[in-house]
């Protein structure tokens, strides 16, 4: 840069900055004119006593997906083995909700909901043996639930689109 062009372009800086420090200023110590005074929100009211929290059926579906690959075991309720009550129960512990053993109590204790309304963390309950539900699973979305199906499988993920599980699907139930 020549010494002319240093003239020149000097007095623009020297006025660019001083505008921006006057800028900065005013940003500076704007809020602190507003009287504005920071008050904190009240504690939030504890729980009524019986009330329950809402349930994420996000985690539900999770916790059962995790489980994939445990081998069935009748009246197994633990990762060392499960039945399909017993993982709803296991999963459902995990999150800390209390709920039956059995399949017809599993099926009594949820709320029931259209089979459009199946999100994950609900409850698809079938009709394998004689004409009572008999088998449950947990839904993780779509179509899909996961469940632990019979003594020749593990832990793991089926469509309720399928021919052998829309032809017995009894219905859905949401846990809450």
């Amino acid at each position: 840069m020549t010494a002319d062009e240093c003239a020149r372009w000097h007095p623009r800086r020297v006025w660019w900055t001083l505008i921006l420090i006057a800028l900065l200023g005013l940003a500076a110590t704007g809020c602190r004119k507003t009287g504005a005074v920071y008050r904190p929100l009240p504690p939030s009211a504890p729980p009524a006593p019986g009330a329950r929290t809402p349930v994420d059926g996000y985690a539900i579906a999770t916790a059962a997906m995790a489980l994939q690959g445990t081998p069935y075991r009748s009246g197994g309720m633990d990762p060392s083995g499960f039945d399909c009550s017993g993982l709803v129960q296991y999963v459902l512990g995990r999150m800390g909700i209390a709920w039956p053993r059995v399949v017809r109590d599993q099926w009594e204790a949820g709320r029931a909901i259209n089979a459009g309304d199946i999100a994950p963390g609900d409850l698809v309950f079938f009709v394998t043996e004689g004409s009572d539900v008999s088998h449950v699973g947990i839904s993780i979305g779509g179509d899909r639930f996961v469940h632990a199906p019979n003594a020749r499988g593990v832990v793991r993920v089926d469509t309720l689109g399928s021919d052998y599980w829309s032809q017995r699907f009894a219905g859905a139930r949401r846990v809450e």
